[in-house]
């Protein structure tokens, strides 16, 4: 899989999420393998980049490349502007975000309320595009079904940004409406992928290597992306990647290799972070490892209150030296059951 001239390693991404994708979170989840990641997004307002919010999601220190940024933002002059600014601090690729349905995002017209107003959207596809081209960097983008249920529109604008110039198109298979609720659908995806000639990619709700070999093969997209799935469990990339080549699935991490890469993936964090904000931003990755493991509810509530980096790792590495005496591997995790709508059922 290619986009624009960059060669991928495999077809399995990871999403761009707003506090989870940073540097050291991407990193882990190329290591554990994903075979490309977006970056939280940026935005494209001027007098944000030097923030050291805007510093942190634009630093790209020691992370493989292809370095892809997502930009979001409501006005076409200044996400051309703020496509340039990331591609001088290395963004290889430009991602535009139209499928962010967070309130305080929409509430600006920003993320996935652009789609309720397909020419302001062109119109910032145009502009970025012509940005990017004299610097070769590829523009992709990010999009919904629709605003709601009665607004489905991802199948025109897919068209009308293939037109554009865009060279891969990822589509989460819910509307803005629906947010992170009920399940997504994959009629929308299929028919996006069969509009255009450009790579799309399938999102939602693939939390298992079943769902993204059942994914694959029902919309035909040339890639699937994860999200939330990943959230504490970053080596479902090697999972899926090994199912998809072999139909036989990979045995559970051992308890000792989860170890190793949480506290590689906090130390990571912290300095990027510094002490004060990287003790406490780390604790919801702490969590999403801890939620399926025997005690972990316990020992999170614990970690949670921890405000020194250096007492944070020592209480992980006591449970998990303990841990490791119990059990060998970390238990699987069965995935949801997705697509009743279309006859299928999916199991983890």
């Amino acid at each position: 899989m290619k986009i624009g001239h960059h060669a991928l390693a495999n077809r399995l991404f990871v999403a761009p999420m707003a506090g989870v994708t940073d540097r050291p979170f991407r990193q882990l989840c190329k290591r554990l393998g994903a075979g490309y990641a977006v970056s939280e997004m940026v935005s494209s307002r001027p007098d944000l980049w030097g923030t050291d919010k805007t510093l942190r999601r634009t630093n790209h220190e020691g992370e493989p490349g292809p370095i892809a940024v997502q930009i979001a933002g409501t006005e076409p002059a200044l996400m051309a502007q703020a496509a340039v600014y990331n591609i001088d601090r290395g963004a290889q690729i430009i991602d535009i975000n139209m499928g962010c349905p967070a309130k305080k995002v929409c509430n600006k017209w920003a993320g996935s309320a652009l789609m309720q107003d397909e020419a302001l959207a062109l119109s910032i596809v145009e502009a970025v595009v012509a940005a990017c081209t004299p610097h070769d960097v590829p523009v992709t983008l990010k999009m919904r079904t629709g605003w709601s249920q009665s607004h489905k529109n991802a199948v025109v604008l897919a068209g009308a940004f293939e037109s554009a110039g865009v060279q891969m198109l990822a589509v989460h298979g819910r509307t803005r409406e629906q947010g992170y609720k009920g399940q997504a659908e994959y009629d929308t995806i299929a028919a996006v992928k069969a509009a255009v000639r450009i790579p799309v990619v399938a999102n939602g709700d693939i939390d298992s290597p079943e769902a993204a070999r059942d994914v694959l093969a029902f919309t035909a997209a040339d890639a699937v992306m994860i999200g939330r799935a990943a959230q504490g469990r970053p080596w479902l990339f090697r999972e899926i990647a090994h199912f998809l080549e072999t139909g036989t699935h990979l045995a559970p991490p051992l308890v000792v290799e989860v170890r190793r890469w949480l506290l590689e993936h906090l130390q990571d964090h912290y300095r990027l972070y510094g002490d004060y904000l990287g003790v406490r931003t780390a604790r919801k990755h702490i969590g999403w490892y801890l939620k399926s493991l025997p005690g972990g509810e316990g020992l999170r509530d614990v970690i949670n209150q921890i405000e020194v980096c250096d007492l944070q790792v020592m209480a992980l590495e006591a449970y998990f030296d303990e841990l490791s005496q119990r059990m060998d591997r970390i238990p699987a995790v069965a995935g949801r059951v997705q697509m009743k709508e279309q006859g299928m059922e999916l199991t983890g």
